[in-house]
């Protein structure tokens, strides 16, 4: 079967999209998922997205992780509402489902501001932080960002035993100004350091935020920049939570696979 593909990124972080709407591709099949993620054998891809018709919704995003695991993924989110505008599904608003719940987004110029799910608590892991922001998210504040062993102490702590079953995905953040923070971020599915990631880059923003009673946070990846803006509901909570950033499509091809 040949199937049509689309190469995304979102500051760096970057996704095979396919139009699914026909509910084709074998989504049960997992090697196969791995196999397009793979920068040697596939595509190449931290990840995969299907773009499905949802009753109620303009669209769905089916997203799994370049092992086949699937999550909530924002810069992956971003990257689906560019997408759907390219497909003529949505023009500059949109109402998406995605694993974790309904998400709302609009589109102006290069920039997807993605509406986030709620977050109800920030709570401790030592001495640093841990967050769901749809996806679970460790934080650690570090003296350098840049000079950070991130690999390793990223895979040392995804790991853990109180992240077991399932692991989690580890943010290093090291504040550059008084509204702003420097993230490096490993992703687990991907099981290395990926260029941005944008469930995590959210969970540093509002640690950072919380502690500087700010309700916006530019963070730098090396990827690029992304802003999130977010208000406070009580000690720890917060809504209206919104990443904001660029989504291109970087080609577009066709690729034949079997089932």
């Amino acid at each position: 079967m040949e199937i049509t593909f689309y190469k995304y990124q979102g500051t760096g972080n970057d996704f095979v999209m396919i139009d699914d709407r026909t509910e084709v591709f074998p989504e049960g099949n997992l090697a196969l998922v791995q196999r397009l993620c793979d920068r040697k054998f596939g595509i190449g891809a931290d990840g995969l997205i299907l773009i499905r018709n949802k009753e109620g919704y303009d669209f769905e995003m089916v997203y799994f992780n370049a092992d086949g695991s699937q999550s909530m993924c924002g810069n992956g989110a971003r990257c689906a509402v560019a997408f759907s505008k390219y497909l003529g599904i949505i023009s500059d608003q949109t109402h998406f489902m995605a694993i974790d719940g309904p998400h709302e987004a609009k589109v102006s110029d290069q920039e997807i501001e993605l509406g986030m799910s709620p977050v109800t608590s920030l709570a401790n892991a030592g001495q640093d932080f841990f967050v769901d922001t749809g996806s679970p998210h460790h934080v650690r504040f570090v003296e350098d960002v840049d000079s950070y062993a991130v690999v390793q102490e990223g895979a040392s702590i995804r790991n853990a035993e109180m992240y077991q079953p399932n692991g989690t995905n580890v943010n290093f953040v090291t504040p550059i100004a008084a509204d702003e923070i420097h993230v490096r971020t490993y992703e687990r599915g991907v099981e290395d350091e990926t260029l941005s990631c944008g469930t995590g880059v959210t969970a540093c923003a509002l640690v950072y935020g919380y502690q500087n009673e700010l309700h916006e946070v530019k963070i730098k990846t090396p990827g690029g920049n992304l802003k999130v803006r977010f208000s406070e509901n009580a000690a720890g909570s917060f809504q209206n939570i919104r990443l904001i950033g660029p989504a291109e499509q970087v080609y577009q091809g066709k690729i034949n696979i079997n089932h």
